[in-house]
């Protein structure tokens, strides 16, 4: 292998804060220093935060939910808004 091409794998903590669920893996990410958590293990370990992860997704919960954290349905009824008018059909030719 060369060296320093390969990126760093360390402990990271990810956090599903929907669910409240937290896990800890390696990871090549590069998380923010700032944010750090105490592990059970009593080390402290960066924290990576999710919008959504495998204790809060429908398919793996097997509920429905609706998670619109972005706003992309307001955000998309802003930009196009809702059709007002509708197209009237017009009625066929008569043949001459």
């Amino acid at each position: 292998m060369k060296p320093e091409i390969h990126p760093d794998y360390q402990f990271v903590v990810f956090e599903d804060s929907s669910a409240d669920y937290r896990f800890l893996t390696r990871s090549t990410l590069k998380p923010d220093p700032a944010k750090t958590v105490v592990w059970e293990d009593g080390n402290t370990y960066p924290l990576v935060q999710l919008e959504i992860s495998n204790a809060s997704h429908p398919f793996f919960t097997g509920q429905m939910k609706i998670i619109d954290s972005a706003g992309r349905v307001d955000r998309f009824n802003k930009r196009y808004g809702a059709r007002k008018k509708t197209v009237a059909k017009k009625a066929p030719a008569a043949k001459k």
